[in-house]
């Protein structure tokens, strides 16, 4: 998958997050505040702010990861591009810009899963999977990541059999990665509109699998 570094249980760990701390109480209410202070003032538009977010929870969102992920599926050609230049595959599918300019594809096996954190801060892929949800910047999540993945794995409620190997990867200012889960069975020709249903955006970080396509059938006929 070409020039990708080890995984954190690998030798090599020193890396440079170029992010102060973002998962902490005290600075979120200080963002709150000064977010207050500025619209009291005029200075921001408080529609501009929730036209922001919306574009990031909407438009630039999972759903962009989920289209990428459902072509991997689909096409074996995109598949391997994939693998060797992320952010270039990623980039033909229109979803690119600010946090997503150094991408890694992580495909998970039948034998090996993948999980993906940043230690020190919250870096995260913004064009593919929106923004980060508050667990993934928890100072739990980022220590017990590495220390405990199994763990935190049962603890989102996947339980994992112990032969499968678990890579945890960590993001960072240079590079941010984005987990290929494993495509679920029974879902031979189907089309990259209805794979992509079976995505969601903790699958892409590792905190869970793929939806099971019988679940799906099951929620169409209650």
């Amino acid at each position: 998958m070409g020039s990708v570094p080890p995984p954190i249980g690998g030798d090599n760990h020193a890396h440079r997050h170029d992010h102060d701390d973002g998962g902490l109480t005290d600075i979120e209410l200080r963002l709150r505040a000064l977010e207050s202070l500025m619209i009291e003032k005029g200075y921001v538009d408080p529609a501009a702010l929730d036209a922001i977010v919306e574009t990031y929870e909407t438009k630039i969102g999972p759903r962009n990861g989920a289209r990428v992920v459902a072509r991997s599926w689909a096409d074996p050609a995109f598949r391997r591009w994939l693998n060797e230049d992320a952010t270039a595959a990623i980039r033909s599918l229109g979803y690119s810009g600010r946090q997503g300019e150094h991408m890694t594809a992580v495909e998970n096996t039948a034998d090996v899963h993948n999980l993906v954190v940043c230690t020190l801060c919250s870096c995260y892929p913004w064009p593919v999977l929106g923004l980060p949800p508050v667990w993934y910047k928890s100072a739990p999540y980022r220590s017990r990541a590495v220390i405990d993945p199994r763990g935190v794995l049962a603890e989102f409620g996947l339980r994992l059999p112990a032969s499968t190997k678990i890579r945890v990867w960590d993001s960072t200012a240079e590079i941010r990665y984005l987990v290929v889960p494993l495509r679920p069975a029974g879902t031979e020709g189907w089309s990259e509109e209805r794979l992509a249903a079976l995505v969601s955006r903790d699958s892409m970080v590792g905190a869970g699998l793929a939806t099971d396509p019988a679940s799906l059938a099951g929620e169409a006929a209650t």
